[in-house]
């Protein structure tokens, strides 16, 4: 009898692969799959995607965001840190 995966568990199981940098063979073998398997949804997902371009474009922008909102948080904070040590001084 052969076993239907859902399209989540194959990405979950590609992103492993792909994503995380885990061998096929051992995210295989701790899933329960072969990796004859594992390996051809590897290929199908990275040829079509099924959003995955979309997905990575999209999270790699976020994450110059994020990125660009930690720089400017960080600033925020040594200039009230700076602040904070000037009126320190400022009222002994």
């Amino acid at each position: 009898m052969r076993k239907r995966f859902t399209q989540e568990f194959k990405q979950d199981a590609v992103s492993q692969v792909t994503d995380k940098g885990f061998p096929v063979v051992e995210v295989a073998e701790r899933l329960g799959v072969s990796s004859h398997s594992l390996y051809k949804w590897v290929r199908q997902y990275s040829k079509h995607g099924a959003g995955s371009a979309g997905q990575l474009n999209a999270s790699a922008e976020e994450i110059r965001k994020l990125k660009a909102e930690l720089r400017r948080v960080t600033e925020e904070r040594d200039i009230l840190k700076k602040a904070a040590t000037y009126f320190a001084k400022a009222s002994k």
